[in-house]
């Protein structure tokens, strides 16, 4: 048992690892307009599905494993021991898994409600968290609260909704198992009677139909988490089947011609479904070597047009030129390195100053 736990410790982190690692390799691929639409609870709760797969990996499917033998094994004494008794052991365990089959539709439903809601709460708690500095500055403290009180409601409905549906099915699962129990005594009863069983094989029969629940039990828990599995892995697959920032098209990694930066004719909306479009008809041209300044009032797109140029959002009309190439044709991230941007809403790393000013993945000059 230390060794194999010390095994599955060790086995577990390296899939976990890779697997998250893999997620957010995935993530950092993905263009700007992908996170406009994803709530932080909602990759939060993605990458807990990793946690799902690993155990099942890990877990319960070496468990079933050694399940699947022990079945086998007193699957065929008993059958040795008495047919018929094998045989409505048999059937009723085919209509317990028949049984736990009917749930797996509504458990599929339920169980997307629940990621739904839950990335809400973390969402909501997150934002709940960060923003204390705004929400004492407007006097807001009991509104916010009541709105994390209804997220907190809209969980525990979706929550017991899962639980009526587990006792459910655990309820008709006890049934199932008690009717064949009885069944199965009344024939090893009748069977001792008739002189064709003795009492100790009576009791063996008994032992080995305490061994055979076990594992059966453990198959029907399989199924359910292989459907979990399953779904976690169509939430974790939405986001590895995305579309990459960079394409085979955009990789050009020079300057063709002279250092200038030209809008043409731009329309730009973050909402493709909004009315209203945040940017009409731009047109300017930022020459090389000269300070160009953007100036207007809050909110008149000038943070906007700076992520135009970096490449975050594609343009709906008109092209964005840089060094006479159209944008589109760059490889982004080379020419991000060419850019030094302080955005109105930056992030400072929890790391030492240094780090945050030489943010890249290079190491720091001394």
């Amino acid at each position: 048992d230390f060794i194999r736990r010390w095994l599955l410790l060790h086995i577990s982190m390296r899939i976990n690892i890779s697997l998250v690692s893999d997620f957010f390799i995935k993530l950092l691929k993905l263009p700007m307009s992908f996170f406009d639409t994803k709530l932080m609870g909602d990759l939060l709760q993605r990458i807990g599905d990793h946690s799902r797969v690993q155990n099942f990996l890990t877990g319960q499917t070496l468990n079933i494993i050694f399940s699947f033998l022990s079945f086998i094994i007193f699957g065929i004494v008993l059958l040795v021991y008495n047919r018929l008794i094998f045989l409505v052991f048999t059937i009723c365990s085919v209509g317990y898994g028949g049984w736990i089959a009917m749930f797996l539709s509504r458990r599929k439903v339920l169980d997307y409600e629940l990621f739904e809601q839950q990335a809400k709460n973390q969402n909501r708690t997150y934002q709940f968290i960060t923003s204390m500095q705004e929400i004492k500055l407007q006097d807001c403290e009991r509104r916010r609260r009541w709105e994390w009180e209804d997220t907190q409601a809209d969980l525990f409905a979706v929550q017991m909704k899962s639980l009526k549906l587990q006792q459910t099915q655990e309820a008709g699962s006890i049934f199932i198992n008690e009717v064949k129990n009885i069944l199965i005594t009344v024939l090893a009863a009748t069977a001792v009677i008739n002189g064709e069983m003795t009492l100790g094989e009576m009791l063996a029969v008994q032992y080995i139909i305490g061994q055979l629940n076990s594992p059966v039990s453990q198959f029907m828990q399989f199924i359910y988490s292989l459907q979990d599995v399953r779904i976690s892995l169509e939430r974790i697959n939405e986001i590895h089947e995305g579309r990459n920032e960079e394409t085979q098209e955009n990789q050009a990694t020079e300057f063709a011609s002279e250092k200038s930066i030209a809008m043409d004719n731009i329309d730009f909306k973050y909402d493709p479904h909004a009315l209203k479009k945040t940017l009409v008809g731009i047109s300017f041209d930022i020459p090389e070597g000269k300070v160009t300044a953007i100036v207007g009032a809050s909110g008149s797109g000038k943070t906007t047009l700076i992520k135009l140029m970096l490449g975050y959002y594609p343009v709906m009309s008109g092209s964005i030129s840089i060094a006479g190439r159209n944008i589109n044709e760059y490889n982004l991230k080379w020419w991000r390195r060419h850019c030094g941007v302080v955005m109105q809403d930056g992030v400072i790393f929890s790391e030492s100053i240094a780090r945050n000013i030489a943010v890249d993945d290079n190491e720091i000059d001394p």
